[in-house]
């Protein structure tokens, strides 16, 4: 084969492509209905949802009994959100929490489940638990918005932090995402027919009509001869 009908051999129009596609119509449907339904029942019944509760805890700098904050005092309170997460997360925190609700978990899996990060860059920071038992999670929130606070203002000098939020039971799970798991699977099962269904026409030395004959054959078509009913 020449190089002039390789080029044409390995070339594909956009006509080819939408034929290809329409001819291939089911396989692609069924495969990207199929992934879509392994995405939602697998999310539903193979992951364990988990459960997050949170408390809004504002950090300040001086203490209760100070009437006038500052510009400067805020702005040191945000930059002191870091510094009171790693207290918050720390051994001590934690290890009275487990002590106090008698958790059954060492201080690194309670560690895991615990965040601690800055709410829109203010002085408010946002502590929140993950569990697969919402009760459990709530629980663990509380008693560390009860024991932080007075660790924090033990280890950094002149500073305070107050709780500002109640504590909810969470209701609805977090994780995993039924429709975002569903999603990706189906769009997953729709790459992947689409990829089989142009390696197969690649791989493909089958002729199927007239065009064929000229496109991969260099061969001008002189004439059809038409199919009969025996």
């Amino acid at each position: 084969m020449d190089e002039k009908n390789r080029e044409h051999y390995e070339e594909i129009d956009l006509r080819e492509v939408f034929i290809l596609l329409k001819n291939n119509i089911a396989l692609i449907l069924v495969a990207t209905i199929v992934f879509g339904i392994a995405g939602f029942f697998g999310t539903k019944y193979l992951i364990t949802p988990q459960y997050e509760a949170s408390v809004n805890m504002i950090v300040n700098t001086k203490q209760e009994n100070t009437s006038a904050v500052s510009n400067d005092n805020i702005t040191s309170a945000k930059n002191l959100v870091s510094t009171y997460a790693i207290i918050i997360k720390s051994n001590t925190v934690l290890n009275q929490v487990i002590d106090n609700l008698g958790l059954d978990m060492d201080y690194d899996t309670l560690q895991k489940k615990v965040t601690v990060t800055a709410v829109n860059d203010t002085q408010v920071m946002r502590v929140a638990v993950k569990d697969s038992d919402p009760y459990l999670a709530a629980r663990i929130v509380r008693s560390i918005s009860r024991v932080s606070p007075d660790v924090i203002v033990d280890s950094v000098e002149a500073g305070s932090c107050k709780v500002i939020s109640q504590v909810d039971e969470p209701k609805i799970p977090v994780s995993p995402s039924i429709t975002k798991n569903t999603s990706v699977a189906a769009l997953l099962g729709l790459v992947i027919s689409i990829a089989i269904v142009f390696v197969k026409y690649f791989f493909s030395n089958y002729i199927v009509d007239d065009d064929d004959v000229q496109k991969y054959l260099g061969i001008p078509v002189l004439g059809v001869i038409p199919q009969t009913e025996a």
